[in-house]
C-alpha cells in the first residue's frame, strides 16, 4: 500500500495504537517489533478489540481484509508521520541537548500554549518511535508543534529531523552523557549539532544560547536567534535571585520583567531564557510569558522540592551525567541551609569514562562540607572516598538503612540516573 492510500485511511481513523492493552475503537494498530517482542503475533487480537486496521510486516495464518501489509511497520509509521506533518504544513520546533531539553520543552510548551493550539512531546517520548507518534497526534486545528529529540548514538538526531522536518531548532547544551554510545564528548557534539546541519539544509532558524561558545560556533552559519546574558541578544536576561527557586530578569521591549519560576538550580536560568526567547519570537505577550513560567511546576523527579514532613528533599533522580551532576551539586552548595545531605546514584552509559567520572565526583563531594554523603550503585561503591560516606549497592538497601537510621530536619539532594531508582528511598526520608 502506498503512503498516500494509508494516509486516506488515517484521516478517517486518526488514532494510532501500538499496544493491544490500550486499543481505542476505530484506531489503526501498528504491529511493531523489537528484540524481545513481536506485535505481529497480536494483530488479530487488536482487530477483535476494536481497531479498524492493523499494519503488519509478517504474513498472518488467518487472512483479514483489515490487515495492511508493509515492508517494515516502524518505517511505515515514520513515513506516515512525515507525510502528515507535510500535509498540515505548520511550524515545527525541535529541541535537543544533553541537559535541560525536557524542561525547556515543557517551559516552551507552557509559553506557546498561551497563544497557539499546540502539540508537543509528552513525557520523554523523544526517540524513533516517540517522535512519529507525537506528530501523528496533530490535527487540522494544531497551529504549531514542539518536538523533543533524544539520542544515544551518532546519526539519531539527523534521523529524527528527517522524520519531523523542523523549521526551527534549539540545542540546550552539550555535555558528557551516553559516552558509551557516542564514544567521546566530541561524539556528543557532532551528534547534537546534526540538528544545525539539518536546519541549514532547509534554511531553518535556530535559537542559540549566545553565552555558549560551542553552540555559538556551530550555529554561526545559520540564521540564529540568540538568548543569554550578553548584550545584543535577541532576548537578554540574567539571574535575579535564587534561594530554592530561580527568578530570572528578562528584557522585553517595554522594560525588564521578572519571571519567578518553581525550578530549583541556577542552571535552569538558561532553560527559562530559552522559553522566553521562543515566546518573544512567536509574539506571545510578555505578560503571558511571565504567567506561563510562573505556572509551570516540575514533575517526574525533575528538580522537585518535596517537603516530606521530616525533611526537605530536592528530588532530581530522573537522569544524571557528569555535567548535570556537577551543576546540581554546585547549586546545592549555594543554598543556605544547615546540615545538608547528598544522596547520589550511579551515572549510567558512560562506557570507559565511567570509573574516572565517578571518582571525580567522589573527590568533589568529599571536600565540600556536606554533613552526610550516601552513594548508591556499583560504580559509586568502587570509588575511593572519605570514610564518612556510606555506600549501598541498591536504592532498596539505602531505603532500609534510612528507615532504621532516619534523617530529620535536613535539606537533602537526591540525584542519579533513572536506572538506579532513587525514588524508592523517598518514603524513608
Amino acid at each position: 500500500m502506498k503512503i498516500e492510500e494509508l494516509y486516506t485511511i488515517f484521516e478517517k481513523n486518526s488514532v494510532i495504537s501500538t499496544d493491544t492493552r490500550k486499543i481505542v475503537p476505530t484506531s489503526i494498530f501498528f504491529a511493531l517489533k523489537g528484540p524481545n517482542f513481536n506485535a505481529n503475533h497480536f494483530a488479530h487480537e487488536a482487530l477483535k478489540k476494536g481497531a479498524s486496521y492493523a499494519v503488519i510486516d509478517e504474513e498472518q495464518d488467518v487472512p483479514d481484509k483489515r490487515f495492511i501489509r508493509v515492508d517494515n511497520v516502524l518505517k511505515c509509521l515514520q513515513k506516515l508521520a512525515t507525510f502528515h506533518r507535510l500535509k498540515l504544513n505548520i511550524p515545527v520546533l525541535a529541541i535537543t541537548g544533553t541537559n535541560g531539553k525536557t524542561t525547556t520543552k515543557e517551559l516552551a510548551a507552557s509559553v506557546l500554549s498561551k497563544k497557539y493550539k499546540l502539540c508537543f512531546t509528552q513525557g520523554n517520548l523523544n526517540n524513533h518511535l516517540g517522535v512519529p507518534l507525537t506528530l501523528l497526534q496533530m490535527d487540522k486545528t494544531t497551529e504549531m508543534a514542539v518536538i523533543e529529540m533524544g539520542a544515544s548514538h551518532p546519526g539519531e538526531i539527523d534521523e529524527l529531523c528527517k522524520i519531523a522536518l523542523p523549521d526551527f531548532g534549539i540545542i540546550t547544551n552539550v555535555g558528557k552523557a551516553h559516552l558509551e554510545g557516542f564514544g567521546s564528548f566530541e561524539g556528543v557534539v557532532r551528534t547534537k549539532t546534526e540538528m544545525y546541519r539539518f536546519l541549514k539544509s532547509k534554511n531553518g532558524k535556530c535559537f542559540v544560547n549566545a553565552d555558549d561558545p560551542i553552540l555559538s560556533k556551530y550555529a554561526s552559519n545559520l540564521e540564529n536567534i540568540g538568548y543569554g546574558q550578553s548584550d545584543g541578544c535577541y532576548l537578554q536576561g540574567e539571574l535575579a535571585g535564587i534561594d530554592f527557586f530561580v527568578v530570572a530578569k528578562v528584557m522585553f521591549p517595554k522594560g525588564w520583567l521578572y519571571l519567578k519560576s518553581k525550578l530549583i538550580g541556577s542552571y535552569n536560568l538558561n532553560n527559562i531564557l530559552a522559553a522566553a526567547c521562543i515566546g518573544k519570537y512567536f509574539q506571545v505577550d510578555p505578560l503571558d510569558i511571565q504567567k506561563a513560567i510562573e505556572e509551570y511546576t516540575p514533575s517526574n523527579n525533575r528538580s522537585q522540592l518535596i517537603e516530606t514532613g521530616k525533611n526537605k528533599v530536592i528530588m532530581d533522580a530522573y537522569n544524571a551525567n557528569p555535567s548535570s551532576m556537577m551543576a546540581s551539586l554546585k547549586n546545592f552548595m549555594e543554598i543556605s541551609s544547615p546540615g545538608k545531605v547528598i544522596i547520589l546514584g550511579d551515572m549510567l552509559e558512560l562506557g570507559q569514562e565511567s570509573e574516572n567520572e565517578h571518582q571525580k565526583l567522589a573527590d568533589f563531594v568529599s571536600v565540600n562540607g556536606f554533613s552526610q554523603i550516601f552513594l548508591v550503585g556499583k560504580n559509586f561503591c568502587n570509588v575511593k572516598i572519605d570514610a564518612k560516606a556510606k555506600k549501598f549497592d541498591t536504592a532498596e538497601l539505602l531505603a532500609d538503612y534510612l528507615t532504621k537510621q532516619p534523617l530529620k530536619s535536613k535539606l537533602i539532594l537526591v540525584k542519579g540516573s533513572r536506572g538506579i531508582s532513587l525514588e524508592k528511598i523517598l518514603g524513608s526520608l
